[in-house]
């Protein structure tokens, strides 16, 4: 196996990787594909010195710093520090297998319940499988969309990809939802093939009967004792290769990069969840972004990446599946968050880089059974999808000496990452920088000229670069309402950068409290009573009030076998705040904080149950 070419550039090192080589069997069905060199940049050391700015938003201004600019038509914006990116100009299902010569025989992904695993030799095989009888056996052509709603398995990776490989456009659906929550993506998406689970099948049926369409529905057994529902099809039957496959058989679409691939879907900035165009380039481009900034070579020393983060939700889907998978990592799948599961994933399966949400690094923080003894081999992790406090980093890192804590950004709409601290980051409020290729720039909320503003002068995040989606499916209006002209993506989140070039998430514009005109951001809050020794958890969320308009409330859980009154809570935070952030609207005390699937508070519900 010849070595990668290692060279030197201007701010680190770098691989360029071998291209691919035809393989034996199991890779018969790689695909050469001649690319461009592909940039690998180590940033231990990228730590750029952004000094000088000026906070006016004058052209006259000197500007020292090279990755701030302006003109006259944006007004300032942020180019990015990280070595940038080539464009591969290739597919997503080869983008994944185009090193499979490099790893075919190391495992690929392992069920961390029932330990059934695939190589990638084996995974690749029964991707082109399932490729071959979607379009033969089940007549699925290029351009149709294939829903899977899959809790994390080892066959996601395989059913993705060889759906991918067909020709088909992927989207993937939340196993929670209900029958009526299916029965609109499955309308909306116009899907023509669904993978489920057998336990699922029944909900997945009614959603059909509800869309009013007869979708044929293959089932994933969890167990090997599992019963096949009645009207189901058996997945392993149409993903395992067998004696009379002929993989001469897959037709091979002439795709363009520019293809829709993935229809995930997404609120957006306001709104009912809407269809999310991401295509072939979006997703390679923000995988290649990702492995600049964590850097993994399998090569020698595989990689293992517990993947507890939902593969249905873009987060786990591309910075957990897609872009470790195409690396050569191993994924060890979770169908649901378990802390045994986890410490396991740890511990037995020897962890190396954990991807996850503000609530599991506070699990890891609090949980007695839980150090860096039983975490030996965690080099890295990154925390992204909700906003982490400060302290709770510092307790992370405590806790957790020998590994490096990282933070990142991103929405559904950039697929998903945007900003990433560089690795060895100080400044845990931060979110980093803007990935490879990326622009990004602050545009005021009283402003109407819509020009960026300068360093640490607070407004909406806007973003612009290779891995924004093409659009909304089916809707144009809200399509134009996300940009800005320009091509620049509204993200809805209040935002700044500072003096050199850290980018600071906020909150979200719409989960704003307006007290008397002041905007008060519900993570600072939070932050500071999860700070307080006797609290576990936080929620804040605004409550109209007659003279204020609205004020912060605050739903709080205790640590166990603590005690503490409003009183005591309410006064620890106006310490700690200006008059207008202080908790008006009072406190509740309840068992848990009402999350999403990645972690974030669902404070819509909080306002419908206490705001009256």
């Amino acid at each position: 196996m010849r070595s990668p070419t290692i060279r030197l550039s201007t701010q680190g090192l770098f691989i360029v990787r071998n291209s691919c080589k035809k393989s034996s069997n199991a890779t018969q069905l790689v695909r050469c594909i001649t690319t461009k060199s592909v940039q690998v940049n180590n940033t231990n050391k990228v730590e750029p010195n952004l000094k000088n700015n000026n906070n006016n938003n004058n052209n006259n201004n000197k500007n020292n710093d090279k990755y701030l600019h302006y003109t006259s038509a944006d007004g300032y914006y942020k180019t990015s520090p990280y070595e940038p990116v080539a464009s591969l100009n290739t597919t997503l299902d080869k983008y994944v297998w185009r090193n499979l010569k490099n790893w075919q025989n190391n495992v690929a992904a392992l069920d961390i319940v029932n330990g059934r695993q695939y190589t990638f030799a084996e995974l690749r095989d029964c991707s082109a499988a399932l490729a071959i009888r979607l379009q033969r056996k089940f007549k699925l052509l290029k351009g149709d969309v294939l829903a899977i709603c899959l809790p994390n398995v080892p066959e996601y990776p395989g059913a993705i990809l060889g759906a991918i490989e067909a020709g088909l456009t992927i989207t993937t659906v939340n196993p929670l939802y209900t029958a009526e929550e299916i029965s609109r993506q499955l309308i909306f998406s116009n899907a023509k093939f669904i993978i489920g689970t057998c336990r699922g099948f029944s909900v997945l049926s009614d959603a059909c009967k509800l869309a009013k369409k007869n979708i044929p529905i293959a089932c994933v057994r969890m167990a090997a004792d599992e019963l096949l529902p009645e009207r189901g099809i058996d997945f392993f039957e149409i993903f395992k290769p067998d004696d009379h496959l002929d993989y001469s058989q897959l037709q091979h679409y002439d795709s363009d990069p520019s293809d829709l691939v993935l229809l995930p879907f997404s609120s957006g900035t306001t709104g009912l969840p809407k269809g999310v165009m991401l295509s072939h380039n979006n997703i390679v481009t923000n995988a290649e972004q990702i492995q600049v900034i964590i850097p993994t070579d399998c090569t020698h020393n595989q990689e293992v990446i517990p993947t507890m983060l939902p593969f249905f939700h873009i987060y786990g889907l591309t910075v957990t599946m897609i872009s470790r998978l195409s690396f050569g990592c191993k994924l060890v799948t979770m169908p649901q968050f378990k802390p045994e599961d986890l410490m396991k994933s740890l511990n037995d399966h020897k962890g190396s880089i954990l991807n996850l949400v503000p609530p599991i690094a506070l699990f890891m923080i609090n949980s007695s059974k839980m150090s860096y003894k039983t975490a030996p081999n965690l080099r890295m992790v990154l925390s992204g999808a909700a906003p982490i406090a400060i302290s709770d980093i510092e307790r992370f890192i405590k806790k957790f000496p020998y590994t490096k804590f990282l933070q990142g950004y991103g929405m559904t709409e950039t697929s998903p990452v945007v900003l990433l601290t560089p690795i060895g980051n100080k400044r845990y409020a931060s979110t980093g920088f803007p990935t490879s290729n990326t622009e990004t720039k602050i545009v005021s909320f009283e402003s109407g000229d819509l020009k960026g503003l300068g360093p640490n002068q607070t407004g909406e995040l806007c973003i612009r670069g290779p891995q924004v989606m093409q659009g909304y499916l089916n809707n144009p209006q809200a399509t134009d309402e996300a940009f800005y002209p320009g091509g620049w993506l509204r993200t809805g989140d209040v935002a700044h950068y500072d003096e050199d070039g850290y980018f600071y998430i906020t909150d979200r514009m719409k989960e704003l409290i307006k007290v008397k005109g002041f905007q008060v951001p519900p993570a600072e809050l939070e932050a500071i009573l999860r700070n307080h020794p006797k609290i576990l958890d936080a929620a804040v969320f605004g409550v109209p009030h007659a003279i204020n308009g609205e004020v912060p409330k605050a739903l709080v859980v205790l640590r166990p076998e603590m005690k503490a009154s409003e009183e005591e809570i309410c006064k620890y935070v106006a310490n700690r705040v200006a008059h207008y952030k202080q908790l008006v609207g009072g406190i509740i005390f309840t068992n848990e904080v009402p999350k999403n699937p990645t972690g974030k508070i669902l404070r819509r519900i909080l306002k419908e149950q206490y705001s009256t």
